[in-house]
């Protein structure tokens, strides 16, 4: 019963944030509120901040974590942009449309206090809490990675318009749509397992959060960057 409420409230924060959502101040919103509704079924369901990774301990050892998951990813993201195979992954024209301030929102409020702030409540702590608490981790690592990747459905049907590496390998048009969309599930559900394992290693939900902002936050900014300063065209 809890679960199901928790899908329900995850539902309905999908399509409204890819339906309804016109500006990003609605998106942090939407998510905010979606958020504080999973808490409330998280109490309901009797976990505790611990259970969630959310206790004193769990933020401190979150915050040791966190340095070295930001500059993981931003070597990263420096090795791709310094080769020119690489440097394709950056060329999104969603990121080419974006002013300074806005790049700076995204990066800054939406990324974090929306996209990070639900999505790691959500399938890193109360339904990975929750499933943990009735079938174990394995199940909980399995289901809600799954269920991460059908969350990236909707906003996933874009993507080989926008992002030219990804355009390249499925084509640009609508018949490129499906396979950009189930690839876009399955990398998702990946990322999702890895997020779960750094959850349960680290003992703390931060830890998952800062490394999925920093991967789309940096990521967002780098591919502003790109757009003006190191792709042609």
């Amino acid at each position: 019963m809890r679960i199901t409420c928790a899908l329900a409230v995850l539902t309905a924060a999908n399509l409204l944030n890819n339906w309804l959502a016109r500006s990003p101040a609605m998106y942090v919103v939407i998510c905010v509120i979606a958020t504080a509704v999973l808490l409330m079924i998280a109490r309901w369901d009797g976990l505790t901040p611990a259970d969630l990774g959310l206790d004193a301990a769990g933020v401190r050892r979150g915050l040791r974590w966190a340095p070295v998951l930001v500059a993981i990813v931003l070597v990263v993201l420096l090795i791709l942009l310094a080769v020119p195979a690489g440097r394709e992954a950056f060329r999104d024209g969603r990121a080419a449309d974006l002013s300074l301030g806005r790049m700076l929102s995204g990066a800054l409020v939406r990324v974090p206090f929306g996209t990070v702030l639900l999505e790691e409540t959500a399938f890193r702590g109360v339904l990975w809490a929750m499933i943990r608490r009735r079938h174990g981790t394995a199940w909980a690592t399995g289901v809600s990675s799954l269920l991460f990747g059908v969350w990236h459905l909707m906003p996933s049907r874009g993507i080989n318009r926008s992002n030219a590496a990804v355009g390249s390998v499925f084509g640009e048009g609508q018949a490129g749509v499906a396979p950009t969309v189930a690839a876009a599930i399955v990398a998702t559900a990946v990322a999702g397992v890895v997020l779960c394992e750094l959850r349960r290693h680290s003992g703390s939900l931060l830890a998952p959060m800062t490394l999925h902002w920093a991967v789309n936050g940096f990521g967002y900014a780098f591919a502003w960057g790109a757009a003006r300063w190191w792709l042609d065209g």
